[in-house]
Parts: structure tokens; C-alpha cells; sequence
């Protein structure tokens, strides 16, 4: 039942992102391992380790897709799948919201 609210609550946050908003990957993230390595995701960019990034997201069922819209990384893109409101993973990683 828990489960199902969760999915539930993950998707209906999923379907309401746009291509500028994060959606549930909003606020600050940090794979396990590298305190270093904090990604703040906001509307239209990303900031990892004082870098800001202009980002578009996209929703594919419990993945949020960011791809970097300029510098050069523009046009590669990104897979997080969303696990619950604050565990991804993403690039082999696993990711945990540390921060709004």
C-alpha cells in the first residue's frame, strides 16, 4: 500500500514536469561516496561545484532525462531514474537528495 502511494505521488510529480522545471530531481543532490560532488538542480540549470549549466529536462515514465542546452557538454544528455522522492540512480551511481 505504502509502495503504491509512493508511485503514485513519484508519477503525478513526474507528469507535471516541464522542459525548464526538475521536477522531483529539484533541490540538491550527492552520489554516495563523493561529499564533493553536490548537483543543485533548478529550473532551466544545474549547478555542480560552483559550474552553472543551462539544462532542459524531460520525463520518461520514473526517469528524468537532463540535457545540457550549452558549453561543452551541449546536447549530451543524462538518465535519472527516480527510485523514491530521494534516491536516483544515474551514471552507476546512486544519488540522495541532501538539500531543497
Amino acid at each position: 500500500m505504502i509502495r503504491t502511494i509512493v508511485a503514485l505521488s513519484l508519477a503525478l510529480g513526474l507528469a507535471a514536469c516541464g522542459d525548464s522545471t526538475p521536477g522531483p530531481l529539484a533541490g540538491t543532490w550527492q552520489p554516495d561516496g563523493i561529499e564533493s560532488m553536490r548537483t543543485t538542480f533548478r529550473n532551466g540549470e544545474t549547478e555542480t561545484m560552483g559550474l552553472i549549466e543551462k539544462v532542459g529536462y524531460t520525463v520518461e515514465g520514473q526517469s528524468v532525462i537532463v540535457t545540457n542546452k550549452d558549453g561543452m557538454m551541449k546536447g549530451s544528455a543524462f538518465r535519472f531514474v527516480m527510485v523514491n522522492p530521494t534516491t536516483a540512480h544515474a551514471l552507476g551511481m546512486t544519488y540522495r537528495k541532501v538539500g531543497n
